[in-house]
């Protein structure tokens, strides 16, 4: 089944949903998830032991935690992939993969071209640092730093780096705001970008850690497409999910300047009542961090699909 791109009319008036609207509105604009066809000979198959993820399933309980491989893994560039060497944490990832990653909503602010706007189009869409608009556009989003990577693990074949696989992530700014669809940022293509997948099946973007709006959990959106190429033209989707961040850190970064509306709303909404989270608290989605509100996070989720 291909994905549908029907463009649907956002509600511009309404730039701060109370929440993003459940798995079964996007159904139509999901696919089933397909193997990426990799053949592991004898050789592949100790490439797979030595590349994976670092992050794991739990988020961390403090605000400043040991750092990850998700803070040390260096990225791709925007146009030619890391080919660094794998570490224990990645080798460790693949041995505990298996579970494919929950598909979830794209929300209504997706920026893909299926509902409005399609930055997928648009030539600078390619990069690492997500946290300046492009193009013609020049605004900067505010905040805390957040690194984040998301390791891509092709389940079918052995939970193999989905090398040359491209993710495209975005979400909301400092004031819970999303860039091409909020009245004052129409013009705005900040906290959005797609990135292609390194030697270890990796992808990581620079941005900023976004608010907690009213009726959500904390979270990252985020696209699988096979390739490149189907990435930036909007192509078809291997998988349609969203990263979770974990409370503690949420916490430390909301108790700072320009996050005060996020007090608020974090008190109103839980990983369990979440209505996308909630069906499993995010277990299989909730970021491993590390860092802190003074020096900025970082973040990693395995990917499997």
């Amino acid at each position: 089944m291909s994905t549908s791109r029907a463009p649907r009319q956002p509600d511009l008036d309404q730039p701060h949903p109370d929440h993003d609207r459940g798995l079964e509105f996007d159904l139509k604009t999901l696919v089933s998830r397909r193997s990426l066809g990799l053949f592991l000979g004898a050789g592949g198959a100790v490439a797979a032991l030595a590349a994976c993820s670092p992050a794991g399933n739990t988020g961390s309980t403090s605000p400043s935690t040991t750092t990850t491989a998700a803070a040390t893994t260096s990225a791709a560039s925007a146009t030619a992939p890391d080919t660094g060497p794998a570490t224990p944490t990645l080798t460790r990832a693949i041995a505990e993969c298996g579970v494919e990653i929950p598909q979830e909503t794209a929300g209504p602010y997706p920026g893909d071209g299926s509902n409005g706007p399609n930055v997928l189009e648009a030539s600078g869409v390619v990069r690492r640092d997500i946290t300046s608009s492009f193009g013609t556009a020049s605004a900067k989003a505010e905040g805390i730093p957040l690194t984040f990577t998301l390791t891509l693990l092709d389940n079918a074949n052995g939970c193999a780096p989905m090398a040359g696989a491209a993710v495209y992530a975005w979400h909301c700014d400092r004031d819970g705001k999303y860039s091409m669809y909020d009245s004052s940022l129409k013009n705005e293509n900040y906290l959005r970008g797609v990135q292609e997948a390194d030697a270890n099946g990796q992808v990581t973007f620079t941005s900023i850690f976004p608010a907690a709006y009213s009726g959500r959990w904390p979270h990252i959106h985020f696209e699988v497409f096979e390739s490149m190429n189907n990435a930036t033209a909007a192509g078809q989707v291997l998988a349609v999910s969203q990263i979770a961040l974990p409370k503690a850190a949420c916490d430390d970064v909301y108790a700072t300047p320009g996050y005060e509306k996020s007090i608020t709303n974090m008190t109103r909404t839980t990983l369990k009542s979440d209505n996308v989270f909630g069906d499993d608290g995010g277990i299989y989605q909730l970021a491993t961090m590390s860092g802190s509100a003074a020096v900025g996070y970082t973040a990693g989720l395995n990917v499997t699909i």
